[in-house]
């Protein structure tokens, strides 16, 4: 079995999980491909007993890659949907961080993880995406975002205008600090902490979120994914941010985007121990009352 190893560098305490992820795949035989940077940054901290090969991006990303797995935290894993694309290789992910939302198994359960998915004992979630369009071409051939697709204001103390329409009905004109348009993975990141509604991953929606919203009225809404959401930004001739997850575009001229949903899906690993419910109440730390 071929297994891709991604990651970002990562605090030095973490080298014994490395490892530890490391020797058991060894012991199971498989073959390691390992993300260049990341092999750069562990090369003399972590002991590799078979050869390994490295990539940098999509194209040397080999075809016959089982399972991708992602080691670090939840923005970790979201960098790997630009490697992984609509490959359908499976996506894993082993938490190093804080929360782990996406990067649910924590390093206390890498030897039990592991050896679960080398056994296939998993579900798969396949994730929607939203997709940017705009004339300008922003973010190239990586125009899709698995969490959401944020525009929102680079110059302290000013606000931007944005107008929405929805199937071509006009939404609404948002004075605020920004706009974010969520998927149902990422109802749980940036549109959860401005206040948008929790979503389950099967549900088929967007979320449509104010940041900062002058007029306290207006609320986020939900929307079927199959809509088209065409915006406009008036940022008054200051520059203003547009961001697809962690990726970032900043642009200055008033400017039109349509957002709709990919034509692809990305397939997240999910244990037989774990399901959405059980994330968000152990994350959120709901039921954790004197009471319960």
């Amino acid at each position: 079995m071929r297994i891709a190893i991604y990651g970002r560098n990562f605090n030095p305490e973490y080298f014994p999980s490395m490892q530890l992820i490391v020797d058991v795949l060894e012991d199971a035989g498989c073959s390691l491909q390992v993300f260049q940077n990341l092999h750069q940054y562990i090369h003399d901290k972590v002991v590799f007993r078979s050869e390994v090969s490295s990539f940098s991006g999509q194209d040397d990303l080999r075809r016959d890659t089982s399972l991708l797995l992602s080691v670090g935290g939840d923005g970790t894993l979201l960098d790997t949907i630009t490697l992984v694309r609509d490959s359908g290789i499976h996506i894993a992910g082993i938490n190093l961080g804080r929360l782990g939302f996406l990067s649910s198994t924590s390093r206390h359960e890498i030897t039990q993880a592991v050896g679960e998915l080398l056994a296939g004992r998993y579900a798969l979630d396949p994730r929607s995406l939203i997709r940017l369009e705009s004339r300008a071409g922003l973010f190239g051939p990586l125009n899709f975002a698995l969490n959401e697709a944020s525009l929102y204001k680079a110059v302290p103390n000013t606000m931007i205008s944005i107008q929405a329409w929805v199937d071509g009905m006009f939404l609404n004109s948002y004075w605020a600090d920004g706009l974010i348009i969520a998927t149902p993975t990422g109802s749980t990141a940036y549109s959860l902490s401005c206040g948008g509604p929790i979503i389950a991953p099967s549900c088929s929606n967007f979320i449509i979120t104010p940041i900062a919203s002058h007029n306290l009225t207006v609320r986020p809404i939900v929307i079927p994914d199959s809509s088209e959401v065409r915006i406009r930004v008036d940022s008054g001739g200051n520059e203003y941010n547009v961001s697809l997850d962690s990726r970032l575009e900043v642009l200055q001229a008033e400017s039109e985007m349509v957002f709709r949903k990919a034509g692809f899906v990305v397939n997240l690993v999910r244990l037989n121990n774990q399901n959405f419910y059980r994330t968000i109440r152990d994350k959120l730390n709901w039921g954790m009352d004197a009471r319960n």
